[in-house]
């Protein structure tokens, strides 16, 4: 492993364990989810490694994915109290909160589907450039969308965040 790709995980990491602490609107259940949302990633890549390379499509591993974390939280969410509190949910019956959550998985989907097709056409570096800008735009317009307080803090994890995805590509273009 190179010495580029070890100081962008510890950039990673760091970014994404100081940003709870530095998190002016922190929720614990939110973190909880995205730690949950952590290990099914992290067992799909140990199951992804364990099988032979290239033994299913991009799709194909996507919509594994997709399948293995809809099950887990299924059965999650029960035990933390989610599934029986759903319906005090302040917004559970306006339409935006349902329009939006449609517009989520579809933009989800086709964007899951355009990096796939940009995965087979392009070199895994400039492939790696691309999915980095699409990073940058999507935490830029989520700064601007959604209801941010902004703290210097947070905008350091933030910046340590892509300073780590930045280190990433670039030790991808080179090779290394």
């Amino acid at each position: 492993m190179s010495p580029a790709r070890i100081c962008s995980a510890l950039f990673l990491l760091a970014a994404a364990g100081c940003l709870p602490f530095n998190d002016a609107q922190f929720d614990p259940d939110g973190y909880f989810w995205a730690v949950i949302h952590l290990f099914c990633m992290g067992a799909y890549k140990i199951l992804q490694k364990s099988q032979k390379p290239n033994a299913l499509s991009d799709i194909d591993q996507q919509y594994l994915n997709y399948i293995f974390s809809a099950v887990l939280l299924a059965f999650a969410s029960h035990p933390t109290g989610d599934l029986l509190s759903v319906l005090d949910f302040p917004f559970l019956y306006f339409y935006r909160f349902h329009s939006s959550c449609c517009a989520s998985g579809f933009l989800g989907f086709f964007l899951m589907f355009s990096t796939a097709k940009l995965k087979s056409l392009m070199a895994p570096g400039q492939c790696a450039a691309w999915i980095f800008f699409a990073k940058v735009i999507t935490a830029g317009l989520s700064i601007l969308l959604f209801d941010v307080i902004p703290t210097s803090a947070t905008l350091g994890c933030l910046l340590l965040g892509g300073l780590g995805e930045a280190l990433l590509v670039f030790s991808e273009r080179k090779g290394a």
